[in-house]
């Protein structure tokens, strides 16, 4: 039975959830040393941002499937290595979008209109109206820095409030943004200048670190407002301090710090009723944890029972909104893949796929992935959809698609080695019945089963009854056979035997004996 750890105070109900299909611990938050101890044990994990699940860990954890992080972030999750280890990681993308959407134009308002340092104030036995004068939002310009499904709900609420609202994304569709209400921005040079308000709702990388800085802050307009409820590192948090102290930024509005374990040392901290700071509470609500924690508990129970990972990080391919499209494929492109491999000799130099009919339209990022897997897990073991890109990239191995004007539904696969070039094609039939349709010169019409044996040979008689004889011989039962000619030479055909077990090497020798077969090959899939 599978072992799956919860830690971190994630909410009960996801220990019912993974019950279902495993034995689940909830466990305090570990440290690393006290996590590896026992982290050999479990097949998967959950944890929210308190436990830091690095390098040693993972290769203390032999048996991990799946790491789940019951939140938007995978900052305390080293992705890197568990990809290459085959490990899933995943995280609940959707689960606070409301909650964090909400804190945004919560924060935004209180600035706006001074409320925490009212509320003290008047707790303090004071009645100071003139001096909490605030501004309204109506009319104002809010510029969005991001907008995935947290940034379009900000929006939409901005635009009821009567804001107009701008917005920066690299991979924003322009007419979408506009069709929403909002003015879309293409350069960020350009952004700047625009906005009353700044709202940030992007990850933290490369790019975005430090985004605001004292460059950038000097091209807004003067009095900007800025809020930032995503990720710390985003505002080089001296460079807006010193901002608001010369009046470039009247406030500013935090959720999300550079140093989070010393944010005392912030120098937010002295700007006093110019910046408003919370805690990282922008899913801090009752619905968004019931929320992350039933959606990763079902993730990491369909993954151990079998199924996909709905929002895996280390799977970018395999996302819904592209998997969906191509699914019912999946398992053809794996196939075909397992048979070509098989049939291959010698280093692989060139994997070619082309797509037909309907594929040819679509995003067939997810077959490739699949059809790596297939290649690679012929003479590897661990590979999986997770690892099978990051392996064929270290060993010089890339899927390279064309499309063609097939109607046909199809995926051919070439797999061109040092010594010989196999060649697969597949098809769907009636939606959702696999096919082989090709193999190497011959065409064939064949379901892909588990146990396959091809027979090439020259095409006379009684070959098909030697062949029988030697199978039902060594008790291997035949379930379903075709003979098909080679389109290139009418003398030559090929055996396509389903079998109900293995052929073993010491069938296939038999097979190989009998006076014009030219090789016998078994295929398990």
């Amino acid at each position: 039975m599978y072992k799956v750890l919860i830690t971190d105070k994630i909410n009960d109900l996801a220990v019912k959830i993974v019950a279902r299909v495993a034995q689940a611990d909830s466990l305090p938050t570990m440290d690393e040393d006290e996590l590896c101890k026992i982290i050999g044990e479990y097949d998967a994990i959950l944890v929210r941002s308190q436990t830091k699940i690095t390098k040693k860990i993972i290769d203390a954890g032999k048996k991990l499937k799946i790491i789940a992080r019951a939140g938007v972030g995978v900052d305390n999750i080293d992705v890197n290595y568990a990809t290459e280890k085959g490990i899933i990681v995943v995280n609940s993308p959707d689960g606070n979008t409301h909650a964090a959407a909400e804190h945004t134009i919560a924060m935004m308002m209180a600035m706006s209109r001074n409320i925490p340092a009212a509320d003290a104030s008047v707790k303090k036995g004071l009645w100071e109206r003139s001096k909490f004068i605030g501004v309204e939002v109506y009319n104002k310009t809010l510029g969005i820095i991001g907008l995935g499904k947290i940034g379009s709900h900000v929006a939409s609420v901005a635009l009821s409030l009567g804001m107009k609202v701008v917005v920066f994304d690299p991979y924003a569709n322009p007419e979408i943004v506009e069709k929403m209400g909002a003015k879309y921005i293409k350069h960020l040079d350009d952004f700047w200048g625009l906005c009353d308000y700044i709202t940030i709702h992007t990850p933290k990388t490369k790019e975005t670190a430090s985004l605001i800085n004292v460059n950038t802050l000097n091209r807004m307009k003067k009095g900007v407002r800025i809020i930032n409820c995503a990720r710390g590192g985003i505002i080089d948090e001296n460079a807006l301090c010193d901002a608001i102290k010369c009046g470039q930024v009247a406030q500013c509005a935090i959720d999300v710090y550079e140093d989070e374990k010393n944010v005392s040392n912030s120098p937010l901290l002295e700007l006093n009723e110019k910046a408003i700071l919370t805690p990282h509470l922008g899913a801090s609500t009752d619905e968004a944890q019931i929320n992350v924690a039933l959606d990763v508990a079902n993730q990491v129970a369909e993954v151990l029972s079998g199924g996909n990972a709905t929002s895996a990080i280390n799977i970018p391919a395999m996302k819904p909104q592209k998997l969906e499209a191509v699914k019912e494929y999946m398992d053809l492109a794996l196939n075909i893949a397992q048979i070509a491999s098989q049939l291959s000799k010698g280093a692989i130099k060139e994997i070619s796929v082309a797509v037909g009919g309907r594929l040819s339209e679509l995003d067939v990022s997810p077959l490739e992935i699949a059809i790596l897997k297939g290649v690679l897990s012929t003479n590897m073991v661990g590979i999986n959809y997770v690892n099978a890109p990051v392996v064929a990239k270290q060993r010089g191995i890339e899927v390279r698609t064309s499309k063609t004007n097939d109607s046909e539904n199809s995926i051919a696969l070439s797999i061109q080695t040092d010594e010989f070039t196999s060649f697969v094609k597949g098809a769907l039939i009636a939606k959702d019945i696999k096919h082989i349709v090709r193999i190497n010169n011959y065409k064939v019409s064949i379901e892909p089963k588990k146990h396959l044996l091809l027979v090439p040979h020259i095409n006379k008689p009684n070959m098909v009854a030697k062949v029988a004889s030697i199978l039902g011989a060594d008790e291997i039962n035949i379930s379903g056979m075709q003979v098909n000619q080679s389109a290139n030479d009418a003398e030559k055909s090929i055996m396509i035997i389903n079998t109900d077990s293995e052929v073993g090497n010491e069938t296939l020798d038999k097979i190989i004996m009998i006076d014009g077969v030219d090789e016998a090959k078994y295929i398990g899939l």
